[in-house]
């Protein structure tokens, strides 16, 4: 082969591999959504309607993913087996975490990113304790989220989890105004006004005994181990040591029963 042909051969070869190179260096942009401990599926929709939009402005990217589409697949979704009663919500089941996707990503495929990483964490979860009481592991993921909304630092989750199952055992209501503002479709923190806390919602656990219908939202890991878990020993429950705790443990004066101790009614 004459070399003015060779070079040229090498030349189209070079710019061939180079191509080749760009092509499989050439990464499809990555966003990031994350999902915090005890988010209700309209607020994790909420995000995500916020994180297309920073997209858009800021990354100049489209993504196909978004708040309604997002909704939808959560409504679609069914909840994982084990479950009985069967669920008739996708709430407590679309793991809070950070997940990654692209532009391409679907809501569906997002939802199944968040059940698969529920059913992995679900299994780090030891229910014999919550069972041992007669909770079901549908009664945990609703206590555990309830934690969730009920506490600020990680040491208070078993002591709430304690004054739940101790209101349990002595058939009094919950008194966590946190299901209340669920069931009404209220965020924030705002103090609820006398005529929202007597409405007559199975969510209202001032006036109903036992838990709400549903989860109240996605709770992490820390809090299912704690709803699982059954604290031992005596612990006066009012009175809190610090403003910051639940509000609802200022209500009554109780005591979490050592284990294996008859309640008196």
């Amino acid at each position: 082969m004459p070399v003015v042909r060779r070079a040229a051969a090498l030349i189209v070869a070079l710019a061939a591999a180079a191509g080749i190179a760009a092509t499989a260096g050439a990464r499809e942009p990555t966003l990031r959504i994350v999902f915090p401990e005890g988010m209700s599926v309209r607020q994790m929709t909420d995000r995500v309607a916020t994180v297309r939009r920073i997209a858009i402005v800021k990354r100049k990217i489209t993504p196909r993913l978004d708040g309604r589409s997002y909704a939808a697949a959560a409504r679609a979704a069914a909840p994982p087996p084990g479950f009985t009663p069967r669920p008739r919500s996708i709430e407590g089941f679309l793991f809070p975490s950070l997940y990654k996707f692209g532009p391409a990503t679907s809501a569906s495929e997002l939802v199944a990113l968040q059940l698969a990483a529920f059913r992995r964490e679900w299994t780090k979860v030891d229910l014999g304790p919550a069972a041992a009481r007669g909770a079901t592991p549908y009664d945990v993921l609703t206590i555990a989220s309830m934690i969730e909304r009920e506490t600020v630092a990680p040491e208070e989750r078993a002591l709430v989890a304690a004054v739940i199952y101790n209101r349990l055992d002595r058939h009094m209501p919950l008194g966590i105004d946190a299901t209340l503002r669920y069931g009404l479709g209220i965020q924030g923190t705002r103090p609820l006004t006398k005529a929202q806390l007597a409405t007559d919602s199975p969510y209202n656990t001032r006036l109903h005994e036992g838990l709400p219908p549903t989860p109240i939202g996605n709770p992490g890991l820390p809090s299912l181990r704690a709803a699982a878990a059954r604290r031992r020993g005596r612990l006066p429950l009012l009175r809190a040591r610090a403003r910051r705790r639940a509000p609802f443990l200022h209500r009554r004066r109780e005591r979490v029963l050592p284990e294996g101790a008859r309640v008196r009614v």
